[in-house]
């Protein structure tokens, strides 16, 4: 995403921002705050503070001033605590998640916990090395359909299977620690965080959905402002 400044006021322009990566933030935002935005609601979205006030007036739930990621690390806690053997005195913040989540069983601990909470954490990644070999197969493939379609093909469905199962029984842990995947939780899972889920701090809006901005479109936070604009 390019980054322009006019007139002292920091922009940023949407339109060199991939629609497939906007598509999957504002997703996670209705998912998050459960709301729904339309076409009509963003029309008039002018700048980043617009986009927060939209967002909050589509909140409908009452305000409640417990911070939104310490719930989401008890209900992390909570859910370990009840599916894994872990002394408690290593669940804290700072405790890093291989400790909790052995590579060997990952797959399985994170899948009961997930359930124990009620919802899928999108924590585990494939290796990076994996997806770059069959993306780099993928491409190859779609290219060779033009000369050696037999082959090609073979190589289209070996590429595509690779990445289904490369992202299905990827291990690697995109975060480090279990206060960073209670932050992740926070912006992505707001609603399902706390304790009651007819509740929202309103306060915190602004800031998971600042969050999910530079968390998924790489953004550095000085960026967005109130002020920011949408070109």
């Amino acid at each position: 995403m390019k980054v322009n400044v006019k007139n002292n006021n920091p922009a940023f322009n949407l339109n060199n921002v991939d629609p497939e990566d906007m598509d999957d933030v504002l997703r996670k935002i209705q998912n998050s705050f459960d709301i729904k935005l339309a076409n009509e609601d963003l029309r008039e979205v002018k700048t980043f503070g617009s986009l927060c006030d939209t967002i909050v007036e589509k909140v409908k739930h009452k305000n409640g001033d417990a911070c939104t990621t310490q719930k989401a690390f008890y209900k992390l806690r909570n859910a370990i605590n009840a599916t894994v053997s872990a002394d408690k005195e290593l669940i804290k913040p700072q405790t890093r998640l291989s400790d909790i989540f052995p590579r060997d069983t990952r797959l399985q601990v994170i899948a009961e916990i997930e359930k124990e909470m009620g919802f899928k954490m999108n924590l585990l990644k494939p290796k990076g090395s994996v997806v770059f070999v069959f993306s780099l197969i993928l491409g190859v493939s779609i290219i060779g359909l033009f000369f050696y379609p037999a082959i090609s093909s073979v190589g289209l469905i070996l590429s595509a299977t690779g990445l289904i199962l490369a992202g299905k029984f990827g291990k690697e842990l995109p975060v480090k620690t279990l206060g960073d995947l209670a932050e992740k939780i926070a912006r992505e899972h707001s609603r399902n965080c706390r304790r009651n889920a007819q509740t929202v701090n309103r306060n915190e809006v602004a800031e998971k959905v600042k969050e999910l901005f530079v968390h998924d479109l790489y953004l550095e936070p000085s960026v967005l402002t109130r002020n920011s604009k949408f070109n």
